[in-house]
């Protein structure tokens, strides 16, 4: 396959970069950061299509399913840094939020050839995670033609997986294979083709809204508290106990108290302390409202409504 890269938006020379050598270190900064003032437009463009893959993130989740990012190099860093990043801050399982990267763990520290050219390698990365119909798989290219990408997302619409592409050019090839297609045209980067640049800044805010939108989906946020964090280390300790104090208008004192309490269950120590019960009948109430610590504090008729809602995602 004869690769046009000419006609990609993310390999065109940036006319305002041109005498990039010339320019002083301070003018390099200014011009990078004129240029990145452009990425979150590009983004607010494509606001829809990323609605869309939240709803269907959601579901998936909902239904025991598991969101799933393919990419390759800058692309596949930033799919398993968004995938890790969600088992401490909303206590996912680790296998519930998946991030691939050509050529396996030793890509994320070096550059493994040729294994972003290879569509077979996508699909049997996918089938060794047993991918079916609840899932959903993202795949992630700068370019919108890195054939892991392409190669992934052709085996997961076998599967019945929903699937989504995020690129960073206009009619991009992994659109094809996608669902729902999230084309960022994050224009020329400052340093030629360099895409680690303005196009990953735009894939990082992305992947932020789909992961953060969907755990706020099911549950995983009240107010715009990490509720559901992992309180795996001293820092998050601290964090969790003073999540509690600022959900409940409490002071450390109590909210160290109750933290203690519930066992380190940020969501049961703050209905403990919101509802003046017990750690049993606050962990029945997150049951019954799905985890929703909102839900849990209002009225069964209100838990009710919101559990309709929800189901007609």
């Amino acid at each position: 396959m004869v690769l046009m890269l000419d006609k990609l938006i993310t390999e065109v020379r940036n006319r305002n970069t041109t005498h990039l050598d010339r320019m002083s270190t301070h003018d390099i900064l200014s011009t990078m950061n004129q240029e990145d003032r452009s990425v979150p437009l590009a983004v607010s463009k494509e606001l829809d299509r990323i609605e869309q893959v939240v709803k269907k993130v959601i579901q998936a989740l909902q239904s025991g399913g598991r969101l799933i990012y393919i990419g390759a190099g800058t692309s596949g860093r930033l799919g398993v840094l968004d995938a890790v990043e969600c088992v401490p801050t909303f206590s996912t399982p680790p296998q519930q939020v998946i991030g691939l990267i050509a050529g396996g763990k030793k890509a994320l520290t070096e550059a493994v050839e040729g294994a972003e050219d290879d569509e077979t390698l996508a699909a049997r990365d996918l089938a060794a995670l047993d991918l079916d119909a609840k899932d959903v798989v993202i795949g992630i290219a700068a370019s919108g033609r890195t054939p892991y990408v392409i190669g992934g997302l052709k085996y997961a619409r076998k599967a019945g997986a929903s699937t989504a592409g995020l690129s960073c050019n206009p009619k991009a090839q992994i659109s094809r294979y996608a669902d729902v297609a999230i084309e960022v045209e994050s224009g020329p980067e400052v340093l030629t083709g360099s895409t680690r640049l303005k196009a990953g800044t735009s894939q990082k805010l992305v992947l932020n809204m789909i992961s953060t939108a969907s755990m706020i989906g099911i549950g995983k946020v009240y107010e715009n508290l990490m509720v559901d964090v992992q309180p795996t280390n001293k820092k998050l300790v601290e964090r969790s106990k003073r999540i509690i104090m600022e959900a409940t208008g409490t002071d450390l004192i109590t909210a160290e108290q109750f933290y203690l309490k519930s066992k380190s269950n940020v969501k049961a120590a703050i209905l403990m302390i919101l509802l003046h019960c017990s750690l049993d009948e606050a962990l029945i109430r997150l049951n019954q409202a799905n985890g929703f610590v909102r839900m849990a504090v209002e009225s069964p008729s209100s838990i009710e409504k919101r559990a309709n809602d929800l189901n007609e995602v």
